[in-house]
């Protein structure tokens, strides 16, 4: 991120801590809440949003090197990613060409060669079809149009793009518009995997979403957690099309205040999140990154899987600790340590918090909606991002926008 950009949200958010003001979206919109249990939206969303629409299924990272590899089976479509020897990503279907079986069962590691364990058939982590035991019996195949089914793959800044669709476009430049250089200033190609969790819960995804998209409840839910460092009901709110940008003070804001502006860091009194149109919360700096992705559960609108990846840029974090008299960020940026500790820990801080106080609240809201007796919920004027979020997904399934309270 441009340094003059970040001395405008550090100085627009000490004014808000200053005049005890928060963001103001001059409307509050009323939210029906069939959305988080309907069928047949769940079943548009499904389609639109995760089976035809870019995944973001993790950073380069996940991949380190040659021989990498990764399955995901979030959203429809069970994908192999993998590195081949030359050092590109790729993506493919995981599904032999002869009787569909997955020829990689593993979440990740490392492999030059996937062999169906049904009847054997070979491929390599590029693609082709390498050897199908006892051809003569099975009868002849063309090997060279017979491979994994290729899906479109690209890496760009340090991030991994999928298309579940073999024969979509996948522009990813143009999928993040005023966004694409800005997610490129920072480090996440030289960031490495370093931890990942899982969170099922009993609640829709857009509920899952709806918990990264305010800081009204910091203060209250998070009193003993998240509250102790970061102030709440403050908020630098930016839209970039279907995508937007949140950004909110930790207490490392008194420590800027006593800087010259040229040494002013974002990353030292903020934590800064991008929500990326249509699942995926990623909270990144120089030191380190949390990608969030929240998907449906096809079958019942009132589940959600989260899968939470943590990645770390040790170096450049352990020079952040002998600098300045700021509080360095830790490993990622909803870090509790007030001192150093371990990063496994801090991790679980992370997990334990969203699963045990922002899903539990999730968890309630979705039980409320499905009673069928609340119709409706109001999302306030200090909201912004839940007014984008929802608004967003409404226009792309062309229902009718957020009515204003």
């Amino acid at each position: 991120m441009q340094h003059d950009l970040q001395v405008a949200i550090i100085k627009e958010l000490m004014t808000q801590l200053d005049e005890g003001k928060n963001v103001d979206a001059g409307v509050q919109y009323k939210m029906p809440t069939s959305s988080y249990v309907c069928p047949a939206t769940a079943a548009r969303e499904q389609q639109e949003f995760f089976l035809n629409h870019p995944q973001l299924i993790g950073l380069s990272g996940d991949l380190p090197k040659p021989g990498s590899f990764l399955t995901i089976d979030d959203f429809g479509v069970p994908i192999l990613a993998t590195r081949d020897k030359t050092g590109q990503f790729r993506a493919f279907l995981n599904a032999c060409r002869h009787r569909s079986v997955k020829v990689a069962q593993e979440e990740r590691g490392t492999k030059h060669v996937f062999t169906c364990p049904f009847h054997h058939w070979s491929y390599a982590n590029s693609g082709e079809l390498m050897t199908i035991p006892n051809n003569d019996h099975f009868g002849a195949i063309d090997k060279s149009c017979n491979g994994l089914i290729a899906l479109p793959a690209v890496e760009q800044s340090g991030m991994l793009w999928v298309h579940p669709n073999p024969d979509a476009q996948l522009d990813v430049s143009e999928l993040l518009g005023g966004l694409a250089a800005e997610l490129a200033s920072f480090s996440m190609p030289s960031q490495i995997a370093v931890g990942q969790t899982t969170i099922n819960k009993a609640l829709n995804w857009k509920l899952a979403n709806d918990t990264f998209g305010e800081t009204y409840h910091f203060g209250k839910l998070h009193k003993d957690t998240l509250g102790r460092l970061y102030y709440g009901n403050n908020l630098h709110f930016a839209e970039f099309g279907r995508h937007h940008r949140f950004v909110t003070a930790n207490h490392g804001m008194e420590a800027m205040r006593s800087l010259p502006e040229a040494q002013w860091d974002i990353a030292r009194c903020t934590f800064v999140l991008y929500h990326l149109f249509p699942n995926v919360q990623l909270i990144t700096s120089r030191f380190s990154t949390t990608l969030i992705r929240i998907y449906p559960d096809k079958d019942n609108p009132g589940r959600s899987t989260t899968q939470i990846s943590f990645y770390f840029a040790p170096e450049l974090a352990e020079e952040a600790n002998d600098v300045g008299d700021a509080p360095a960020p830790k490993a990622d940026a909803y870090s509790f340590q007030q001192e150093r500790a371990s990063l496994s820990a801090s991790l679980e801080v992370f997990k334990s918090t969203v699963e045990n106080e922002d899903y539990v609240m999730g968890e309630m809201q979705q039980r409320a909606a499905e009673s069928g007796l609340l119709k409706e919920i109001i999302f306030g004027r200090n909201e912004p991002a839940l007014h984008h979020f929802h608004n967003n997904y409404r226009e792309a399934l062309g229902q009718p926008l957020l009515e204003k309270l």
